[in-house]
């Protein structure tokens, strides 16, 4: 199963974690649901727990930040970079915003969380000691993120010109319009923007964590049995069966079985 040992690639999306108002009870549902095992990281990381599969790190819940004001719970996409202050430069020359300067985690890394020039919010990791994401493409484990935006071409435009992504535009009709992302560095896909419509007035843009299950059909009926809503019922789709979940506390969160002769993770490195 893929394992990965050392940093991601910059322009990668390297961690995910979910901030909400009662870590424990999102501990409880994520252990049960995906089969981690979630530990406390330890007082000086203010609540932050860590989430592993078979030994290795797969995500992590934490309380919601402080200074953030009123807020919903969100699972929120990490992008990794070699120098997250040179980063954080970009990203306001390009339109978007910071909502505090880079900081050091104690000797894990260095991040900060950001908002796009369409208001989508998005962290970025500097990886140290933690590297991010260890195991991944595997059922309980990422395995896709996308952006849904209304302001599609916008947010090519940022993104671009913060991590110097390209894309591919992929044929949905009039069904979707829908585009892979990649690196510009050497082309390797790393996620997917999507010009999500249905976003109402007043929703905002977001990144999207897709995890891989074995059964999409079970992991529902077992996740609305936990207290999680389906806002996207299961669907066989050209990329695998899949859903779109709300956990108790509302985060919203993919699951998607992949189909047996794809592989079960696109983000490769």
């Amino acid at each position: 199963m893929p394992l990965r040992k050392e940093p991601w690639p910059e322009g990668t999306p390297n961690w995910v974690d979910a901030q909400v108002d009662d870590v424990k009870a999102a501990a409880a549902f994520y252990s049960t649901l995906f089969g981690w095992d979630i530990q406390d990281a330890g007082p000086e990381a203010g609540g932050y727990h860590m989430a592993s599969l078979d030994g290795s790190v797969v995500a992590g819940i934490g309380p919601k930040p402080d200074n953030a004001g009123p807020m919903p719970s969100v699972w929120s996409t990490y992008i990794a970079v070699d120098d997250a202050d040179t980063t954080a430069g970009k990203i306001t020359a390009a339109g978007g915003s910071l909502m505090m300067p880079p900081f050091d985690v104690m000797d894990q890394g260095r991040m900060t969380v950001a908002f796009d020039a369409t208001g989508a919010a998005f962290g970025l990791w500097q990886a140290k000691a933690h590297h991010g994401i260890a195991r991944h493409g595997e059922p309980g484990s990422v395995t896709w993120n996308e952006l849904h935006t209304r302001d599609y071409q916008r947010s090519r435009d940022f993104y671009s010109q913060v991590f110097g992504y390209t894309y591919t535009d992929l044929d949905g009709g009039d069904a979707f319009t829908y585009a892979t992302i990649e690196r510009g560095a050497d082309g390797q896909t790393v996620g997917g923007i999507s010009h999500d419509t249905s976003l109402g007035e007043g929703m905002p843009n977001y990144w999207l964590t897709w995890f891989a299950v074995a059964d999409p059909d079970a992991t529902i009926e077992q996740a609305t049995g936990l207290g999680a809503g389906v806002l996207f019922p299961a669907t066989d789709s050209p990329f695998g069966r899949m859903a779109v979940l709300r956990g108790p506390q509302g985060e919203v969160f993919g699951i998607i079985q992949p189909p047996a002769n794809q592989p079960t993770d696109t983000n490769q490195a």
